[in-house]
């Protein structure tokens, strides 16, 4: 994974993209060719899996939503050179078979040119060859499996920090503040929880690991007991947990009506407060909630959203209030505002004439200077497809987080250190949303 020590260049080198948004209907009437699947004169097809049922859908059915916000923002502008931004995304409930299907009929009925912010590991692993083998290209994938950038798979794009990256900025966290201390795992039985422990087993002395437990997110209905009291019983103080959101409250829930208190510190997959917190409520039919989050440590790569001073923050919420209605302003839909934007951008980079070419040259030669609200670059080149490099270590409290680090940058095996770029601003039409 390339490294990059500063944002600076990446303001001039998107100068041009800025502009372009700037008038994102200038170029009508632009022509494409007849075999560039999904592009029209006046229209861009692009679509998604994501679940909008099952055990993944509180909390992530709200980003394919958030995505299409941007893109509805753009057509209300006049489109991209042009063409209206045509968002499908359907619901595969977090189950890969579904996906298999249901991603088919995206590339073969709907025509996409591209899969744009399909969600979840194991749905996303299922469809990588078939997308791949038939050219089309899967963008900024809701996953930080270390597959997005297998020179296997050239189609294939992730955008979050991978989840190797994430296992090892917090295992190095661990190791800095809980020295001594026994520690357990809880992760997801797949390449998110392998990716996440392949991380910490990088940074955690293997003497501090005491318990490592799964749970199979195909069967995930009920709380995850018997994995708590694994590690209770092993007397872990200190849990690293690879979850989704629902498997979060699942773990912390039983956790707590056994007086099980450990260091909880969590992959930011599923620690995002405004998620988890109506989740622990729920589950629990409203006699536990947010109180048992406080303190649980985990990492960010986007600032909080409840930093309403943050300019992006401010162009999320306006994004939602018009193009969203409803919406809330959590983790969710900042990540799917967030990326669709980056997409936005990699499309006014392709050109006018607009081709599956042009899309992934856009991305490979130019995505590392995209303007995002990230904490750090993204990585995009031709060797390198894996999204942001790093993260920040976040502490909650009362429903919201606060940062306990600095932002460190990192490889899948290189060493940890300090990014020293400052944030990006939202180009000026994007902040004046309205």
């Amino acid at each position: 994974m390339r490294m990059r020590s500063s944002r600076s260049r990446r303001a001039g080198a998107m100068t041009a993209v800025v502009s372009a948004v700037a008038m994102l209907g200038a170029a009508c009437g632009s022509s494409s060719s007849a075999s560039t699947r999904g592009v029209t004169s006046s229209t861009i097809t692009i679509g998604a899996t994501v679940p909008l049922t099952g055990p993944a859908a509180p909390g992530y059915s709200e980003i394919a939503p958030a995505v299409n916000a941007v893109f509805k923002w753009v057509n209300a502008h006049g489109g991209v050179y042009g063409r209206k931004i045509h968002y499908i995304y359907l619901d595969d409930a977090y189950n890969p078979s579904t996906t298999v299907t249901k991603v088919r009929q995206l590339v073969l009925q709907d025509k996409i040119l591209a899969e744009v912010g399909g969600l979840g590991t194991p749905p996303q692993t299922a469809v990588q060859g078939y997308l791949n083998t038939q050219k089309v290209p899967q963008l900024f994938v809701e996953s930080g499996c270390t597959c997005w950038s297998d020179a296997k798979y050239p189609y294939s794009f992730g955008w979050q920090p991978n989840y190797t990256v994430e296992g090892k900025i917090l295992g190095q966290y661990i190791k800095q503040h809980f020295a001594g201390e026994k520690v357990g795992y809880l992760f997801q039985a797949d390449d998110f929880g392998e990716g996440f422990v392949k991380g910490l087993d990088q940074e955690i002395p293997a003497s501090q690991v005491v318990s490592r437990q799964s749970y199979d997110a195909a069967t995930l209905a009920g709380p995850l007991s018997n994995q708590i009291a694994a590690l209770k019983s092993a007397g872990a103080q200190v849990v690293a947990m690879a979850t989704i959101p629902a498997a979060t409250a699942l773990a912390l829930l039983p956790a707590a009506s056994i007086g099980y208190f450990p260091q909880y510190v969590v992959s930011s997959v599923g620690a995002d407060p405004p998620t988890v917190g109506p989740l622990l409520s729920s589950f629990s039919k409203g006699k536990a909630g947010s109180v048992l989050l406080n303190g649980m440590i985990s990492n960010a790569y986007l600032p909080p959203e409840a930093d309403t001073g943050n300019p992006w923050i401010q162009v999320t919420q306006k994004l939602l209030k018009q193009y969203d209605v409803g919406a809330p302003l959590d983790g969710n839909t900042e990540f799917g505002v967030a990326l669709g934007y980056t997409f936005v951008q990699a499309l006014q980079t392709a050109g006018k004439h607009l081709t599956t070419s042009s899309l992934m040259d856009a991305i490979e030669k130019h995505g590392a200077d995209f303007i995002t609200p990230g904490l750090v670059p993204l990585t995009y080149s031709t060797t390198d497809h894996y999204g942001y490099s790093g993260s920040e270590v976040v502490k909650t409290e009362n429903g919201a987080t606060a940062p306990v680090s600095p932002v460190y940058v990192t490889s899948n095996t290189g060493p940890i250190t300090l990014y020293t770029g400052t944030p990006s601003q939202p180009p000026s039409n994007l902040a004046s949303t309205a």
